[in-house]
């Protein structure tokens, strides 16, 4: 994270891909889904399952995506790695741009750095889950909708609790080979498990539906809020729900619909920079205070925390003129490196569409 733009090339954790093992048994594939638009009344139709009688090629689905010389290197490389892991081709991967608050209640922006999910559907009832962020920690589990999970590696136990209440829903009770990455760590100072879950229950939830039926948004939505209390619904909603160049404004109001709101500092001739803090935790907030005052001395408008409430965390969103960009981070560098702190790392921010299904 060196100020890089959020197009081209990403940020990533490169390693080696887990061994191949055998495929296990098809399903089908379907859909596209490209940026939502104004949210539709909301349905509690169950989705339409996936048949034998519904076939689809590698193709059509996207399994080629790995191979595409015009693809984006991440959605290439979760392709390849599904592949690489377990024996087949994706039916689908789909980006989720990791999400912020804008301090203001209710407001949240989307990223324009994603996460990618791949799947493909299985039939026998087990799901497979892997990640190049955990090389060493792929694993096959048996698909249980109710009763204790099965013991899972540590990072895998959030997207089996997806799957399996996705499976309690209808999308994929057979089970299904998942890869996940971000282009991100946690280090950055975003949240890393929202835009996961997000992307992971789109492209489940598209392997499992239908061709030409398009994943249900809110429906996710609620199922992810329903099995994962934790989580941030707000930051879940910009996933899903955002619009380039705009903010969403959640209402507190159940049933009313969502709004978005003007919030592109490009257009306006400024940035929007995430600045992100290393050392110890219990240095940070320190840290965190000495880079804002740095940052506005140096001509930066205003300053706040990614997350939903006043506590710092690891980094903190400055908004500034682009004329002043150079000057703000030579100011804050200058002043780390002076008393022997470690260097804030910077990273640009566009405020990006909501998650899409990547062909």
């Amino acid at each position: 994270m060196t100020g890089a733009e959020p197009t081209g090339g990403r940020v990533m954790s490169w390693a080696g891909a887990p061994g191949s093992r055998t495929a296990g048994s098809g399903g089908t594939g379907v859909t596209g889904g490209g940026e939502p638009g104004p949210a539709a009344p909301v349905t509690a139709a169950p989705a339409t399952p996936v048949t034998a009688a519904t076939p689809v090629t590698a193709d059509r689905a996207g399994g080629d995506l790995a191979r595409r010389a015009t693809a984006d290197p991440l959605y290439r490389l979760v392709a390849y790695a599904l592949e690489a892991a377990h024996g087949r081709p994706p039916a689908a991967v789909w980006s989720a741009p990791y999400a912020f608050h804008l301090g203001s209640p209710g407001l949240v922006a989307a990223a324009g750095w994603p996460t990618a999910a791949a799947a493909a559907p299985r039939t026998d009832g087990l799901v497979r889950l892997s990640s190049l962020g955990h090389p060493a920690d792929s694993c096959d589990l048996p698909l249980t909708l109710s009763g204790p999970p099965p013991a899972a590696p540590a990072w895998a136990v959030r997207p089996y609790a997806v799957l399996r209440a996705l499976a309690r829903a209808g999308y994929g009770p057979g089970g299904t080979d998942l890869h996940v990455q971000g282009s991100l760590t946690g280090a950055a100072g975003l949240a890393t498990a929202e835009p996961t879950d997000c992307a992971v229950a789109l492209a489940v939830a598209d392997v499992h539906t239908a061709t030409g039926e398009p994943p249900d948004r809110e429906r996710l939505a609620r199922l992810l809020a329903g099995v994962l209390p934790d989580g941030d619904d707000g930051l879940r909603r910009a996933v899903l729900f955002a619009r380039p160049g705009r903010a969403l404004l959640l209402s507190a109001r159940p049933g009313r619909r969502r709004r978005h709101v003007a919030f592109d500092p490009a257009a306006s001739g400024a940035r929007l920079v995430l600045v992100a803090v290393r050392g110890e935790a219990a240095d940070r907030p320190r840290d965190l205070a000495r880079a804002v005052a740095c940052a506005r001395r140096a001509g930066a408008l205003s300053a706040w925390p990614p997350g939903p409430g006043p506590e710092p965390g690891r980094s903190v969103l400055v908004l500034l003129p682009e004329a002043r960009l150079a000057a703000v981070r030579a100011a804050v560098a200058e002043d780390f490196r002076d008393r022997g702190r470690p260097v804030p790392r910077f990273l640009n921010i566009a405020v990006a569409g909501a998650a899409r299904r990547e062909e």
